[in-house]
Order: structure tokens, then sequence, then C-alpha cells
């Protein structure tokens, strides 16, 4: 196996692995982060029908806005609020993560039947009793259709993030070098980009599992 860098005794294979585990932890971050804002989101725009009216527009001019446009800008505001980089790049992650989260958990929690939720207000439900005895429950196939697709955008946004941040750790940057280094090692690069998006595919079937995991009962009926 053909080492990483020129006097250095670390294989290839071994730099890329160790780069990616820092890109997906900070994609994980990015993911909560991103998953949290997104499912409150959720819950505001159900129950506040003004709000969403007035924010649901702005959020998908935000998802229009380009990323290499975004990201610096990011970078930026956390640097003068004195957080280190991979702040920043976590940053990035939860801001390509929240949207599908958001979008797909309003759906599930405007899924169940109109049935029902008479029958909850028949019985002295409250908002919130209905909201968690019986629309998050209803919410879950949707929550986790929107993990896995912010999954995928958050590892994506922290990619981005690391060529933006110079946090010197990373795929991204891993990325970056080989690119900058590619007519003396094209391999590398190659390498480095398909490593980048088993780590993605990776991420996403974790999720999956999750899903199989929390929705085993309803899968069983």
């Amino acid at each position: 196996m053909a080492p990483a860098r020129a006097g250095d005794t670390t294989s290839l294979a071994v730099y890329l692995v160790g780069e990616t585990t820092v890109t997906l932890r900070e994609a994980l971050y990015g993911l909560a982060a991103g998953s949290l804002l997104g499912l409150a989101l959720a819950v505001l725009f159900l129950h506040v029908t003004p709000v969403s009216k007035g924010l649901m527009p702005w959020l998908v001019a935000s998802q229009t806005v380009p990323l290499v446009a975004i990201a610096p800008m990011i970078v930026i505001w956390g640097g003068k609020a004195g957080l280190p980089p991979w702040a920043a790049v976590t940053g990035i992650a939860a801001y390509l993560a929240f949207f599908p989260v958001t979008i797909n958990s309003l759906r599930g929690l405007k899924s169940p039947p109109k049935v029902q939720l008479d029958f909850m207000r028949s019985v002295g439900a409250g908002r919130a009793r209905v909201l968690w005895s019986l629309r998050f429950p209803a919410a879950l196939p949707y929550v986790f259709a929107g993990l896995r697709l912010a999954a995928t955008a958050s590892v994506v946004g922290a990619i981005v993030g690391e060529l933006s941040a110079g946090t010197g750790r990373g795929i991204g940057r891993a990325i970056l070098t080989s690119a900058y280094y590619y007519s003396n090692g094209p391999e590398k690069l190659y390498a480095a980009v398909l490593v980048a998006a088993i780590a993605g595919i990776l991420f996403v079937q974790v999720l999956a599992l999750l899903e199989r995991f929390a929705l085993r009962h309803r899968h069983a009926r």
C-alpha cells in the first residue's frame, strides 16, 4: 500500500480512514444540531400558522443559496465569535441538515387522520398530549426519512466546510491536498473521493438500522 505522503510510513488507506473519522464526527454533530432545530421548527410551524407562512419561504430560499458562498461567511462569523474551526464546520453541516428534517417532520406531524385528532380532543387531551401521544408516533417514519436525507447533506456540508475553515484535518482537506498534487499522484485523489462516498453511505446505513430498531413493532404488524 502506497504511503500517504513522501517520507511518511502511514499508508494511504490508514490516513484516509483517520481523516474520514474527523469528518464524520463533525457531520454527526451537525446532524444532531440540525435535526433538533428541524424538529423544533416543525412543531412551531404546526401550531403557529402565521409563523409557518412567514418563515417557510425564507427557509426554502436559504437552501437555494450556493454552499460555497455560505460556508466562508459561517467560518468568518465563527472566528469572530472565538469558536474553533471545527465548530464552523459543524454549523455548515447543520445548515444543510435542518431543512429536510423540518419539511418531513412537519408532514409527519400533520399525517394523523382527522378522526383520531377529534377522538383525542373529545377525551380532553390537550395540545401537548396530542403532540406526544398521537402526532409524534405517526411522524416517526417521516422523521427518519428526513434524517436519511439530512445525513448525506451533513457529510457534504462537513466536507465543504473543511475546505473553507482551514481545519487542517478531515477528508475534505485530504481531497483538496490530493487535488493540488493531482499530477504527481492522481490515484490519491480518486481514493479520497471514494472513501468520502463510502463514508456517506455508511452514515446513512447506520440511520437506516436505527430506523428499523425504532419502528420494529410497527413493521411487525
